[in-house]
């Protein structure tokens, strides 16, 4: 059976990549597991056991995981315990995860660019996808230099629908990563599609304007010099920089991007996010489209 072939390797795959493969979902794999946990006669588990399971979790996340993500993957894969035992247990064996650390800003607004009101006004509860995206550039440092990444999330889910990774912090990797998206999702020019960014000379460019425009989008933009408009891209390459980039040395730019990227697919795909109810931005969007689905009928 496919579950069981991914549970005996998953120490040697991830197991996103394994279902990947094998052509099935990772909710229906810790689903399986969770129905046979259920099944099962209720045991208490020992606190080594225990111990087994929170190190196994943190080393497949990098590190990324504390407590409370840590508590929802052990009981999204059948192990029920309690999430007072499992914080007192990590904190007893230092096991916490990595560290926020500030990272400085590279926006450049010092230009004679139209500016965009702010629509968006802080408000990053979105109920449905595509009424709202946001766009941020970061940097990553490589021995060949800097390496700049641009992205485009849905505020709904969080989902990172389109990235662009380049040497050079122009228009056209803001463009890039919005083009990525537009092609994934294809709004409707009617939506009403909002999208929102720093007054940076990038996103305020006549072109990536004209982009806009032709696919039917309306800008929004920060108030000058407040990070906190834009806080979802802040947190999101924030937790990059602190589960994936930091404390490695890239001699690359290729290296860099190879590991950005991953990051990505598994942000989108497995990394259980506090604001969706600790799950994927990708399960998140497929549960609520499968109560639309529901709903219709």
């Amino acid at each position: 059976m496919k579950y069981a072939f991914i549970q005996r390797h998953r120490q040697v795959w991830p197991i996103s990549v394994q279902c990947r493969v094998l052509g099935v979902s990772v909710a229906g794999y810790h689903e399986h597991f969770a129905r046979r946990a259920s099944d099962s006669p209720r045991r208490h588990l020992s606190t080594e056991a225990l111990l087994v399971h929170i190190k196994a979790i943190y080393a497949e996340m990098k590190g990324a995981y504390g407590w409370p993500r840590i508590w929802k993957e052990l009981l999204a894969r059948g192990i029920r315990v309690g999430k007072d035992r499992v914080q007192k247990l990590m904190h007893l064996h230092g096991i916490r995860a990595k560290g926020k650390k500030r990272f400085k800003v590279t926006t450049d607004s010092n230009h004679k660019l139209a500016i965009s009101p702010n629509l968006l006004n802080r408000e990053f509860a979105v109920s449905v996808p595509d009424r709202a995206w946001v766009g941020d550039i970061t940097y990553i440092w490589t021995d060949e230099g800097w390496l700049f990444l641009a992205v485009v999330i849905d505020l709904f889910s969080r989902q990172v629908l389109g990235w662009s990774l380049q040497e050079t912090m122009t228009r056209d990797i803001v463009i890039d990563a919005l083009r990525m998206a537009w092609f994934k999702r294809h709004p409707s020019k009617q939506a009403g599609l909002i999208f929102h960014s720093d007054r940076g000379s990038q996103y305020a460019s006549n072109d990536f304007r004209d982009v806009l425009k032709e696919y039917g989008i309306t800008s929004s933009m920060s108030r000058k010099g407040d990070c906190w408009d834009n806080a979802c891209s802040e947190t999101l390459f924030g937790s990059l920089k602190v589960e994936r980039l930091h404390g490695q040395r890239f001699k690359t730019r290729l290296q860099a991007q190879d590991e950005a990227v991953a990051w990505l697919l598994w942000y989108n795909s497995a990394r259980l996010h506090s604001t969706l109810a600790y799950v994927s931005p990708m399960q998140f969007e497929k549960t609520w489209f499968a109560d639309q689905r529901r709903q219709a009928n």
